[in-house]
């Protein structure tokens, strides 16, 4: 099974392709996994994509692509893949068919992730960090019992500089701008479809997923 999953920023992207991964027992691909990776072991592709990198810049589309192309070609996604934040442009999404094409795949399923912003933005910005123990806690939803401070060990809480509400908004803004277009674009090439309510519980949303996955 080939499946794309898209959601904003703080959508749960991560945590659905996990679960969904371990469940259906296929890989959940990122790209930035797949740099990561491709760079740790000194690939050509890892090579070139490491001078863009060092250098502060955005990874190039080829390079990418290219990427995507070796795993899709590789024992890894023989039984299916999930996509997780790619594709991102229409660019891309056009590059990713003639892939799949070439592969003799095709898409089962484009799953969408769908959270009101503004639950994005508390989600995202109420977000704090204990840096000694790694425990995570949201001042909205999940507070620690003192303001700022970690319940398991005692330390100060950190907050990301990018996690405040100015900076998470702008990201949102440019992801609905680049994403729509992309669900607009699977939808009118027949793509089997489907949207699921993001702001529930864990385990809710990936009932959900499940369920729209195997309908």
């Amino acid at each position: 099974m080939d499946l794309i999953l898209f959601g904003a920023p703080g959508a749960g992207k991560g945590t659905q392709g996990a679960l969904l991964a371990e469940k259906l027992g296929i890989p959940r691909i990122s790209t930035g996994d797949l740099l990561r990776e491709a760079v740790r072991f000194g690939t050509p592709l890892g090579a070139k994509a490491k001078e863009f990198m060092d250098a502060g810049d955005l990874v190039p589309d080829d390079v990418i692509l290219g990427l995507v192309d070796e795993v899709l070609g590789d024992g890894r996604t023989e039984k299916g893949f999930i996509l997780d934040g790619f594709p991102r442009t229409l660019p891309q999404a056009e590059a990713l068919d003639a892939l799949m094409k070439k592969a003799g795949r095709k898409l089962d399923r484009v799953v969408v992730l769908d959270v009101p912003d503004e639950a994005l933005v508390q989600r995202i910005s109420g977000r704090r960090t204990c840096p000694e123990c790694s425990a995570v806690y949201n001042i909205y939803s999940d507070p620690p019992i003192r303001a700022g401070i970690c319940d398991k060990c005692g330390n100060a809480l950190s907050e990301r500089i990018d996690d405040n509400a100015e900076t998470v908004r702008k990201r949102l803004q440019v992801y609905n701008a680049q994403t729509q277009p992309l669900i607009d674009y699977y939808r009118s090439h027949g793509a089997p479809m489907a949207t699921v309510q993001g702001d529930l519980e864990v385990n809710e949303v990936h009932d959900a997923v499940v369920s729209a996955i195997e309908s």
